[in-house]
């Protein structure tokens, strides 16, 4: 498996979000120009899994216009994996990702 989430792009509109499964998973926000502007993740809160955080976090995010997703029950970790890479490929967070609801980030080994 890659570390970085190779999953297509979808369009954020309802048509959309309505196909996503009520499973755990980790999900990116992307702009027009696929660019990563947030990285979450549906965990045992999320009352329909994907379905309901990606909806959610397109709401409070209003410069998304796609998404992508990976079903996964090591949610969590897959989260944290990936905010790592980004960190690692861009000396920062996404921008929509605030700093002070994540734990210290550890560091991917280069290769």
């Amino acid at each position: 498996m890659a570390v970085r989430l190779n999953n297509p792009w979808r369009a954020a509109n309802e048509e959309e979000i309505a196909r996503l499964p009520g499973q755990l998973g980790v999900f990116e926000l992307g702009d027009d120009d696929e660019e990563i502007i947030f990285i979450g993740c549906a965990d045992g809160r999320s009352l329909f899994g994907l379905r309901s955080a990606v909806a959610d976090a397109l709401r409070e995010t209003t410069d998304a216009s796609r998404f992508r997703v990976e079903v996964t029950t090591a949610y969590r970790s897959r989260h944290l994996e990936l905010l790592m890479a980004f960190q690692a490929d861009h000396d920062a967070l996404p921008r929509c990702n605030p700093s002070t609801e994540l734990p210290a980030l550890g560091r991917l080994s280069p290769n």
